[in-house]
């Protein structure tokens, strides 16, 4: 409170009382409340495009993917250019500076040309990207779920695996573009994959991702399939450690929540997701007890209907309490995970905490608003207990202003929308006419309250 935070290429070079410095540009910031920026450690940025679609709101995880596999597969270069900036100019203009995607639909032919887009689309907006070389090799005929035009062989996807590492992956002091392997699934990703995909990442010093524990219909896949539990599965292929962190993470046992902290694997809480698709919640709390690396994401667009770090921070907090009650996260718990407990997810010094030698990440909420009127007494809990209707005031990365007045700088707002609205009808002209596709795939299981396993 009341101090001068000094940026100097990108870095935080000082922070303290009336600093006696020179600077290029001075932002007053009075009466504003300075937060490290946000860090979402998982999303599906393609899904923007494929939101608040009747037909499907009603579905869990599985039915939902088949549905909307038949949308996906007819993504394209200008799908994915336009739905990933839309979805990270929503995040940045709620506060968030990091955004790691986690795509792995790869219709055939598209091969990295996909990634190409998305990256574009991070430099135009100035928002730190986290991309990821994802991947799906076991289709319908194989026993997976995805159609055979989106899924790949083990080989194709290892040999692009390199090319996207050489390519994408810069692991210096504050760099802006990173990249790890992710295989999708259990369901949608083959043994081979996530054994060889894992030998590759090490060879090359990059992270692992995928999702585990998200569903029961996840964990009766891997024990009919492999007579094993999803986590012990994972073990058994060598995708366990503290180079990856898992997507979800609903349904561990206690004893696998204790061999998460044991071995420095890493878990992205996805509130609102897991409620909307009746999931399940995350034992966040219990984690964090054991000393389990935990951070903040929205998950996919179409999972959430949103790309708002702010929005899962309050979710986060309020699910938490409803759940497990005084033994829930605390506000401020919440702030850490999406802020310094991300950071560490994806295995990042440099960002996550407004300090001295950290990237300035941060973005900032002036608090003479009306609907923050006797809500800033403790700033540090606001985020998760009132909540922030509205964007951010300013939005800062790597040193440079990217959200100003609530409004994305680099980006005419009003042309994207255009553009990007008419994108979206011509993708899903085809599903919204006739009957779609996802229309005739009914639910395959009970309600998830019914199902519930004893541990």
């Amino acid at each position: 409170e009341g101090v001068d935070i000094y940026i100097v290429d990108g870095k935080i070079e000082a922070i303290g009382i009336d600093l006696d410095v020179g600077a290029q540009r001075v932002i007053n910031c009075t009466d504003m409340i300075c937060y490290p920026g946000l860090i979402n450690t998982h999303h599906h940025l393609y899904q923007f495009f494929s939101r608040n679609i009747p037909s499907v709101q009603n579905m869990e995880l599985f039915p939902w993917l088949k549905a909307l596999y038949g949308v996906w597969k007819n993504l394209d270069n200008d799908v994915v250019y336009l739905s990933s900036k839309c979805g990270m100019a929503e995040l940045m203009k709620n506060g968030c500076t990091t955004c790691f995607d986690h795509h792995y639909v790869f219709p055939q032919g598209s091969s990295l040309s996909l990634l190409d887009s998305q990256l574009e689309a991070s430099k135009e907006l100035g928002i730190r990207m986290y991309m990821s070389r994802g991947s799906m090799n076991l289709s319908k005929k194989d026993g997976g779920l995805p159609p055979d035009s989106v899924v790949q062989t083990t080989d194709e996807i290892l040999k692009d695996s390199v090319t996207a590492i050489e390519k994408y992956h810069e692991s210096s002091f504050g760099s802006m573009n990173m990249l790890a392997l992710a295989p999708c699934s259990p369901f949608s990703a083959s043994s081979d994959l996530y054994k060889e995909s894992a030998v590759l990442a090490r060879q090359y010093g990059v992270r692992l991702h995928t999702h585990l524990c998200e569903t029961i219909d996840e964990e009766n896949y891997t024990l009919e399939k492999f007579n094993m539990r999803p986590l012990e599965y994972m073990q058994s292929l060598g995708f366990i450690g503290d180079d990856v962190w898992y997507a979800h993470g609903i349904h561990f046992y206690d004893a696998e929540v204790s061999i998460l902290a044991q071995t420095g694997t890493g878990v992205a809480h996805c509130p609102v997701s897991n409620m909307k698709l009746s999931s399940g919640v995350a034992k966040i709390p219990q984690m964090l007890k054991k000393g389990v690396k935990v951070g903040l994401a929205v998950d996919g667009s179409a999972s959430n209907d949103g790309s708002n770090m702010l929005e899962e921070i309050r979710a986060a907090y309020l699910l938490s309490r409803l759940t497990y009650g005084s033994e829930g996260l605390t506000p401020y718990q919440v702030l850490k995970i999406a802020t310094a407990g991300s950071a560490q997810v994806l295995g990042r010094d440099d960002i996550g905490t407004i300090e001295v030698g950290k990237c300035a990440d941060l973005f900032l909420v002036n608090k003479r608003r009306v609907e923050l009127v006797g809500a800033t007494f403790d700033p540090k809990s606001m985020l998760a207990t009132v909540g922030l209707k509205g964007a951010v005031d300013y939005t800062i990365v790597n040193g440079e202003v990217t959200v100003e007045n609530g409004r994305c700088v680099n980006i005419d707002e009003e042309k994207v929308y255009n553009t990007s609205q008419k994108k979206v009808q011509d993708y899903l002209v085809h599903h919204t006419t006739q009957q779609p596709y996802f229309q005739r795939h009914p639910l395959i299981r009970q309600p998830l309250k019914d199902r519930m396993p004893q541990e």
